[in-house]
């Protein structure tokens, strides 16, 4: 299947169909209170309508995309952007300079500002720092102490950010509050992206005052951290100096707000993702008490008695595949907007100039046309020679194409590295008052994990 430019004439544009309505929209709402309700359903269930569907979000007409080989092509395709109910919701939080909103020349002059943090030979500069935070995680929760998981799986995740992006120790006493700010504002993007009733959120209602605050107290948080750096006069060979030393097109340094956006979308979208996939890991292993013991004897055949260590990831590879199977069935970015900034064709449909497109990579990884056993969770799917049958693009949790995540690699080590770890010292099991159902937000994640950590 292709995308194609499309030209605007009456015969051509006649030659295309529109694609088919989905049932179930209401007056004023159309189809965003079923998004808002049950969304993971509801995407879930577009692909029986077509593989391109329409959806009515309050006023606007979105067009949802649901099968892997569409997805692929609109994220190759010149004709889409970043752009859509998601990334609207997103720019207050993230603004509109920094890596993860930008678009065109912008965006490739952020991208190869960042992007060697994220090369494979400058990963194993941060092995240890990742192994120091995996360890003390462990070390914290031999207190017997029911575990807040939220807390602690965001707590290690802007940590590591920091510490191996930004160098720096100011971020201890900060971490709390990006944690609490974090998961306030993406619980609020969510509701302003399915219901856009943009009026209504500037009334001085407890959830939008409780959603001022945290995007307020974030920008703060920010803004001290670029003016610590700087009153430091250090300049660590890390991402943040980089920013710092940065040059526009011109060969003059970057805005101070689009330093500001950067460092936003270093320590917000890594780590709210991170975050939400060590969340659902440990979901994953207290449901599924057997991979943590194949965890284990992995790691003590692979390092012996000793502590494992980011030199070790490599050779982990069943725990490698846990965490590939866990982003799966449990992804954290579940949603994702593109914008058509032309005429085109997808699937033998008419998308119009300015339309947005929608798809769900929860959706689409749980596709019976694409897994067999579908919701099953088997780490062994993701061995060479069974991966190898998995349809293309319907497995891409970190992105495609110019606007795959760049921190993909460093994530993947990091994250299997968090599994090892806690693997080999506890086993889990729910406490009173613990919620694993998904949490809808802008990511996806356990609604309120409480666990037991038991000793191995």
């Amino acid at each position: 299947m292709s995308v194609e430019s499309v030209n605007p004439d009456a015969s051509a544009a006649a030659a295309l169909r529109e694609p088919p309505l989905a049932g179930g929209g209401v007056p004023l709402l159309g189809h965003g209170w079923r998004l808002a309700r049950d969304p993971l359903a509801f995407m879930s269930r577009l692909r029986e309508h077509g593989e391109v569907v329409r959806l009515r979000l309050g006023p606007k007409t979105v067009y949802a995309v649901t099968t892997p080989a569409l997805t692929g092509a609109v994220a190759l395709s010149p004709d889409y952007i970043i752009a859509g109910p998601l990334w609207e919701s997103l720019e207050a939080l993230l603004g509109k300079e920094g890596v993860a909103t930008a678009n065109g020349s912008l965006h490739r002059r952020q991208r190869r500002t960042i992007q060697p943090a994220f090369r494979l030979d400058a990963i194993p500069d941060h092995g240890p720092i990742m192994a120091e935070e995996a360890h003390a995680l462990v070390e914290r929760w031999r207190s017997g102490e029911v575990l807040d998981v939220t807390m602690e799986s965001f707590r290690v995740a802007v940590r590591v950010a920091a510490r191996c992006l930004m160098r720096g120790s100011y971020m201890d006493a900060r971490a709390e509050r990006i944690c609490t700010d974090l998961a306030s504002l993406f619980s609020g993007m969510y509701q302003r992206m399915v219901v856009p009733l943009g009026p209504l959120y500037k009334i001085p209602l407890p959830a939008n005052r409780e959603f001022n605050r945290a995007l307020a107290d974030l920008h703060v948080l920010v803004d001290e951290i670029v003016a610590d750096r700087r009153a430091s006069g250090q300049k660590p060979n890390d991402l943040l100096t980089a920013l710092l030393e940065a040059k526009d097109d011109n060969g003059e340094p970057i805005g101070e707000q689009e330093i500001h956006d950067q460092v936003i979308a270093i320590l917000t979208p890594g780590s709210e993702t991170v975050g939400a996939t060590v969340m659902s890991l440990l979901l994953v292993l207290t449901e599924h008490p057997e991979l943590g013991d194949k965890i284990r004897d992995e790691v003590r055949t692979v390092v012996g008695d000793r502590p494992v260590a980011f030199e070790d990831v490599r050779k982990l590879t069943y725990t490698a595949n846990v965490v590939t199977e866990t982003l799966r069935l449990h992804p954290a970015v579940w949603i994702l907007t593109r914008r058509a900034v032309a005429d085109t064709e997808l699937g033998g449909y008419r998308i119009p100039e300015g339309a947005d497109l929608i798809h769900s990579p929860y959706a689409i990884q749980r596709d019976g046309r694409s897994y067999e056993r579908n919701e099953e969770f088997d780490p062994d799917r993701w061995l060479p020679e069974r991966a190898k049958d998995v349809p293309r693009y319907a497995m891409s949790p970190f992105g495609v194409g110019n606007r795959k995540c760049p921190s993909d690699h460093f994530s993947m080590a990091e994250l299997t590295l968090i599994t090892a770890a806690i693997a080999c010292a506890y086993r889990f099991e729910h406490a009173p008052g613990s919620d694993p159902r998904p949490r809808i937000g802008i990511t996806l994640r356990p609604r309120r994990l409480l666990l037991r950590a038991l000793p191995r």
